[in-house]
Order: C-alpha cells, then structure tokens, then sequence
C-alpha cells in the first residue's frame, strides 16, 4: 500500500512539463494537494528576480519550526510525451523522453511523507517544506527564498546519489566570458593589415588546461563563436567558460591565470580584450560537528542505511542556501542518470528516500 500511494504521487508529477522558469504548473499540483491537507501553502516573490511564472512555494507546518525540506520544481529536460515504465525493480522512462525524477522524486517524497504523518495523526515536530524555481538554470529560485528568521538548517532532496548518501561539501562555480576584439581585413588582398581574432583565441587556449586539473578542480571553455565570413580576417571572438573548485580561493586564482594568458596574447598582437568573471554559486564544507550533520547520520541509521558522506563538484539549492547562512545538506534520492534519456530509480530506493523524509518529520520520542 505504501509503495502504491508513493507511486501514484510520483507519476502524477512525472506528467507534468515544468522547465526552469515555467514551474507553475508543478507548482499548481502542489499548492491543491497541500490545501487538500488542510494546509496553508504560499508564494514568495521570488519571480521578480527569476523571471520565473511562479514563486517559490512555502508551506509551514505548525509554527514553520527551525528547519526546512526542500526539492525543486524545474526539470531539465522536456517530460512532454513522458511513458513511465514500472519495471520488477525501478521506475524508467520508454527511452523517447527523460523521465523526469530530478527532481520529482524530491517532491514526491515530501509531499508522500507530509500525507502519511498528517492523515496518521503522527506526533511531528514543526518544520517548513519548500519547492524552488530554476535550480536547473540558475538557481536563482533558492537565492531569492523568502526564508524565515528562525529557520536554521535545510534538508535538500535532490542529490543522484543512492540514499544513505549524502553531499556535505560541494565546489563553487565562477564562469567568466571573453572578448577579444582584434581587425578585419580581406583575407586575400590585405592579411597582414588584420588582427586575427581566432588565431589570438587559440594561442591563448594552446596555454590552458582544462578538464580536471586538480583533486577539487575543474576548467571548461564551454562555447567559442567569431568571424565573419571567409574571405574576412576574424575580428571579433567570443568565448565562455566556467572554473569549478571545492576551495574558494583555487576558484580566483585559476580565473587570474586565464585572464592573464588572454590579456598577454591579445597585447602581443594588438588586440584589445575584455574579460569578465562572476560567481554562479560558492562553495560550502558542513563539518561533522554541526548539528545538521548528526540530524543526517540519525535518520540515515534509523531507516537501516549507511551514511555515506561524499564531495560534490556540481551544484544545487544547498549551495545557495549555505551561501545565505543557512545549512543544508543534499540527501541523495537515487535518480540515475539525471537529465538523460536512460534516467531511472530503483523502486527500492524511492521508499527508503521516503523513510528518509519522514523521519525528519517526525518528533522522536525520549
């Protein structure tokens, strides 16, 4: 019966096409089940700043508590035409289309878990349940969470990970854009009267290592576009990139080695270059004393899991959330695969993320 209630909010959600920025109809869904709970959900205005149709949705339950449960609503991928196949051990799409469990599996629980404890009549403590827009994107939606002064730790459904996992410590991300503005020329009649945007660029690309180049580093050019036509000496190339480290420090360092590498190649040519470089997310280190930690390694032990505490090089709504003072840590749901077409989770593993939830909602007995 359990797995059967579990199942049917699950594909319920799966249906429902909510990419970054259009989140509303998720967030529909959620707002009439939890009014159907009697239940008293809100948005923030958190819209204005994500450009999003549809603001956070906040439900307190109780006085709201110091804590909050929290899955997104975006997906990354279209779930337009979705065919959930319930397999003998897992859930999967027909392979035409992602599945769509990052992070639907995130809200199912919550919202499986919130059911079971209201309808039951369980003594639970008081706590808050959130679900964001455009985590997929840019997570502008957990930046801009209207967040209560008493709320002190976050619990984040939406990690790949097999349950028992959990992200304690994840990277920062810092993307940085380049334009070298060299001169146009005839290729043919007049080369040499030209500043060759490309070649500058590739020079300079000839310098840096990217991929993994550290333990807790990693280097991208992502996208490289310039030139005008064939026959036309390249005067302008774009390129876009991102540096990825566990240590906030690594992050500016490696910006301040490519920044200087462009600047020298298009110096020495003539070129001029500008450089820009933000932050997309920083990074965050929960340490085993803290209080959320233990919370963790409790409710994993008492579900019949081993805590797994693991590094993250990617990025979610934790990484806001830390970055904003409040701590959270990502609990691993087992979506396989995410946002490809082969995305998965063992059936197993939805009940024990749903075990999971509810034994942080529950009020444990002394």
């Amino acid at each position: 019966m359990k797995q059967k209630r579990l199942l049917e909010i699950l594909l319920s959600l799966i249906k429902i096409e909510a990419l970054s920025q259009h989140e509303k109809p998720v967030a529909d869904h959620i707002l009439d089940f939890l009014h159907a709970l009697n239940l008293k959900p809100y948005f923030d205005k958190s819209s204005i700043q994500t450009g999003s149709d549809t603001g956070n949705l906040i439900c307190k339950v109780g006085s709201g508590g110091d804590f909050m449960l929290l899955a997104h609503m975006d997906t990354a991928q279209p779930t337009v035409g979705v065919n959930p196949q319930i397999l003998a051990d897992r859930i999967t799409s027909d392979g035409t289309t992602v599945l769509g469990i990052d992070n639907r599996v995130g809200i199912a629980v919550i919202l499986y878990a919130l059911e079971k404890v209201l309808l039951e009549k369980n003594v639970i403590k008081d706590f808050t349940v959130c679900f964001t827009t455009c985590e997929e994107s840019t997570l502008a939606g957990s930046l801009n969470l209207e967040i209560a002064d008493r709320i002190k730790k976050c619990f984040i459904f939406d990690s790949s990970l097999r349950p028992g996992a959990f992200i304690y410590s994840s990277c920062g991300a810092k993307k940085f854009t380049v334009t070298i503005k060299g001169l146009a020329a005839h290729s043919g009649l007049a080369p040499e009267k030209g500043i060759n945007s490309i070649a500058i660029a590739a020079c300079a690309l000839s310098q840096i290592r990217q991929g993994r180049i550290g333990d807790k580093t990693t280097v991208n050019i992502g996208t490289i576009s310039g030139g005008s036509a064939v026959n036309v000496v390249p005067e302008k190339t774009l390129l876009t990139g991102e540096v990825r480290s566990a240590e906030l420090g690594m992050v500016d360092e490696v910006i301040a080695g490519i920044k200087t590498i462009f600047l020298k190649e298009s110096a020495t040519r003539g070129a001029r270059l500008e450089f820009k470089d933000e932050w997309d997310f920083k990074p965050y280190n929960i340490t085993p004393e803290t209080e959320i930690y233990n919370d963790v390694l409790t409710v994993i032990g008492k579900v019949g899991l081993t805590p797994v505490p693991v590094a993250s090089l990617a990025g979610s709504d934790a990484n806001s959330l830390n970055g904003r003072g409040i701590q959270a840590i990502n609990l691993g749901i087992g979506a396989q695969n995410p946002h490809a077409n082969d995305e998965f989770i063992f059936t197993a593993d939805l009940i024990k993320v749903s075990e999971i939830a509810l034994e942080l909602m529950k009020k444990q007995r002394s």
